[in-house]
C-alpha cells in the first residue's frame, strides 16, 4: 500500500500566485493531440495513477461511433485529463487577471480535481449503458452515471489512501453537479460555472468533447478554446464573455448540435448501440451484471471489455448473445427502415404515439387491405411472423445545448470599454441570421430483421398518416417576446440597395418560418401553435428519399452469415469437418483434395 497523500495544504486556503507550482520538479507533463502539454502536480496525479481512474481507458468516448469512424476511438481516459487541464487553464486565467477574487489555491485544485473526475460513473460504452441498457433491465432505477462518479470518487479516495477533508469531498461533488447548493460552507458561486455549469451550459467539460470529437473524426472547425477561456471574466458572480466573442460562442453551441445530429445520432452508430443493448439484455440472466452500478468494486470492471467476455464464453446460455454480436462484426445491422425530423414541441406526443405495437397492428392492417383489394402486398407469412420485437422506435432530441431555447440568450457579455458590466446581447449586437428553432426531434424506426423492412415502413407511414398536429406547448416561456412585425427590408428607389434597415430585437424574437418549405414540410408546422388548433390527422409527408414497397426486403438474415466459432452449432459443425478429415484417405490428403 503506497504512503497517504494529502490532497489538500492548509496553506492552500490562502491566495496565491497562479500557476506557481507549474515550476516545480514534481509534475508531469500529458502530451495530448488536442491540447499539447498538460501539466498536472503530483496531488493531481496522485488521483490519476489510480485503478478507478485507469478504469477510464477501457470505456469508449463515444461508444459505437469508431465502428463508421474507425479513428473515433478515444475513450473517456483522455477526455478527463483534458476537462481538467481546461479547468485548471481557467483558474489561472481568473486569478491572474481578477486578483480581486480571491481565488485560493483550494479553489482551483478542487475545481481541477471535479473536471478530472467528473466521469469516473460511465459505464461500458459510455451513454449506451446508463441511456438504454440501465432502463431496459432496471426499469424505474433512479440512477445515473453522475451517481455512479459520486461512488466511484469516495471509493477512489477510500482505497488509495487519499486524506482530503469531507468538506472539500462535498465541494467537489457539488462542482461535479453543479450545484452550490449541496456545499456545507460558502463557496464562490461563479466555480460552479467552470465544470458543469446549469445556467447556459458553456462548461470546460463541453469545451473539451467539442474540440476532443471533431480531432477524432478529423473535422475542421474554427474554434478557439484558449481565446474562449481568456475571454472568461467573472461579472455580479457569474462567468461572462467579452461580447466580440459572441460569434465563437453560438459557434460552440452551433458545432454541439452539429455532432449530435451528424455523429452521435448516426444511423449506423445507432443501429450497433440497438445491437449491443440487445446482447446484454440477452446475456443479463446470466451473467448478472446491471446490479453490479451499486457496488465500486463490481463497477471497477464493467468497460467495454464485457463484449469481449460474452464472445469469448463457451456458455450455452450466452449463445444468443454471441449471434447478435456476430452480427456486429460481420456488418449484419438492423435496419434503418424511415425516418424524420419533427418540431421541438413533439417530442412527448411522439414517444407516445410512435410505439412498435401500434406499427405492427398498423402494417398488418395495410397487408389484409392490399391483399382484398388485389394490390401488391408482403407475404403472407411475413405479415404473420412480425412481431413488435422486430421493431425498434428511436427518438432523439437535438438541440444546441438548452433545449429550444437559444443559448445565448443565457449568456451575459461585456465589452472593453466597460470590463465590469454585463448584460444580454440582442441579435442585432451578433447576428440577424439565427435559425428559426434551436431544438428537433429526430425520429428513426429501425428493423431487427431486414425481410420486415417494407412492411414496417407501410406500419409507420399508417401510423404517421393518422397523427394528430402539433400542440401547443406545455409550458410558454414568459420571457420570450411576441415576435415583431417585420417591416420590408426590400429598400425604396431612392435608397442604396446595400443599406440594411436598424432592428434591434431579442435573440429569442426569430420571425416565424415561410407558410410552404421547400421540402414539402406541412404549413401546420410552421405557423404559430396558436393558430393550429387541437389538430388534424393527415398533414404529415412521408420521407421521399427512403420510400420502398411493401414487400421490400433487405439484404439476407444472419442466417446466411458464417456461426461464431464458440456457439453452440458453431462448435458443432466445427467437429463435423473434423470427423470428415479424420475419415478422408491418404491419397486424398496427399493429393491436397
Amino acid at each position: 500500500m503506497r504512503a497517504a497523500v494529502r490532497l489538500m495544504d492548509l496553506s492552500d486556503e490562502e491566495v496565491e500566485s497562479p500557476g506557481g507550482y507549474m515550476a516545480s520538479p514534481t509534475v508531469r507533463r500529458f502530451k495530448d493531440c488536442v491540447h499539447d502539454y498538460m501539466p498536472f502536480d503530483n496531488k493531481i496525479c496522485a488521483i490519476i495513477d489510480t485503478p478507478q481512474f485507469q478504469r477510464l481507458r477501457h470505456v469508449k468516448q463515444l461508444g459505437t461511433s469508431s465502428y463508421v469512424w474507425p479513428t473515433a476511438s478515444h475513450n473517456r481516459f483522455e477526455h478527463c485529463l483534458g476537462v481538467a487541464y481546461l479547468a485548471q487553464s481557467m483558474m489561472e486565467h481568473l486569478q491572474q487577471s481578477q486578483p480581486d477574487l480571491e481565488i485560493t489555491s483550494r479553489d482551483a485544485r478542487c475545481v481541477t480535481i471535479a473536471g478530472l473526475c467528473h466521469d469516473l460513473g460511465h459505464g461500458p460504452w459510455s451513454h449506451v449503458w446508463d441511456g438504454l441498457f440501465i432502463p431496459s433491465v432496471l426499469p424505474g432505477a433512479d440512477w445515473t452515471h453522475e451517481d455512479a462518479s459520486e461512488m466511484m470518487f469516495d471509493d477512489l479516495i477510500k482505497q488509495n489512501n487519499l486524506e482530503i477533508d469531507e468538506d472539500d469531498v462535498t465541494f467537489i461533488k457539488a462542482l461535479i453537479a453543479g450545484e452550490p447548493k449541496r456545499c456545507k460552507r460558502p463557496e464562490k458561486p461563479f466555480l460552479f460555472e467552470i465544470v458543469a455549469n446549469k445556467r447556459n451550459g458553456l462548461d470546460v467539460d463541453k469545451f473539451d468533447y467539442i474540440a476532443r470529437d471533431m480531432h477524432a473524426i478529423d473535422q475542421k472547425g474554427n474554434l478557439s478554446l484558449t481565446r474562449l477561456i481568456h475571454s472568461a471574466r467573472v461579472i455580479d458572480n457569474q462567468i461572462c464573455f467579452n461580447i466580440k466573442d459572441a460569434n465563437q460562442v453560438y459557434e460552440l453551441c452551433y458545432t454541439r448540435f452539429s455532432l449530435h445530429k451528424r455523429i452521435y445520432n448516426h444511423k449506423t452508430a445507432k443501429a450497433i448501440e440497438y445491437m449491443i443493448i440487445d446482447a446484454l439484455i440477452a446475456a443479463e440472466p446470466h451473467m448478472n451484471v446491471a446490479k453490479h452500478i451499486y457496488n465500486p468494486k463490481k463497477f471497477m470492471y464493467l468497460t467495454d471489455n464485457i463484449k469481449t467476455v460474452i464472445e469469448s464464453s463457451e456458455a450455452e446460455e450466452l449463445e444468443p448473445a454471441r449471434q447478435i454480436l456476430h452480427r456486429v462484426n460481420t456488418r449484419d445491422l438492423y435496419k434503418p427502415v424511415d425516418f424524420k425530423v419533427f418540431p421541438w414541441d413533439y417530442k412527448d406526443i411522439c414517444k407516445e404515439y410512435f410505439t412498435p405495437e401500434k406499427i405492427v397492428a398498423a402494417a398488418k392492417a395495410v397487408a389484409a387491405e392490399h391483399a382484398l383489394n388485389g394490390q401488391e402486398t408482403a407475404d403472407p407469412a411475413d405479415v404473420e411472423a412480425l412481431s413488435p420485437g422486430h421493431v425498434i422506435v428511436d427518438l432523439a432530441k437535438m438541440h444546441y445545448g438548452m433545449q429550444d431555447k437559444n443559448p445565448l440568450d443565457f449568456v451575459k457579455f461585456y465589452s472593453k470599454h466597460h470590463p465590469d458590466t454585463c448584460q444580454q446581447a440582442v441579435l442585432a449586437d451578433i447576428s440577424l441570421l439565427m435559425p428559426a428553432s434551436f431544438g428537433e426531434v429526430l425520429l428513426r424506426i429501425y428493423t431487427r430483421d431486414s425481410r420486415f423492412f417494407g412492411l414496417i415502413q407501410a406500419g409507420y407511414r399508417e401510423v404517421l398518416a393518422k397523427m394528430p398536429g402539433e400542440p401547443a406547448p406545455a409550458h410558454p416561456d414568459p420571457q420570450r417576446e411576441a415576435t415583431p412585425p417585420l417591416p420590408s427590408l426590400t429598400p425604396p428607389d431612392s435608397e442604396a440597395p446595400m443599406t440594411p434597415r436598424t432592428q434591434t430585437r431579442s435573440l429569442s424574437s426569430i420571425p416565424e418560418a415561410p407558410e410552404v418549405t421547400p421540402l414539402g414540410m406541412p404549413t401546420s408546422l410552421t405557423a404559430p401553435s396558436s393558430a393550429r388548433g387541437p389538430g388534424t390527422p393527415g398533414q404529415f409527408t412521408n420521407n421521399p428519399f427512403t420510400s420502398v414497397g411493401l414487400n421490400h426486403k433487405g439484404p439476407p438474415p444472419s442466417t446466411s452469415k458464417a456461426r461464431p466459432p464458440n456457439s453452440v452449432k458453431g462448435r458443432a459443425s466445427k467437429r463435423t469437418r473434423e470427423k470428415a478429415d479424420a475419415e478422408e484417405s491418404p491419397v486424398k490428403r496427399r493429393r491436397g483434395a
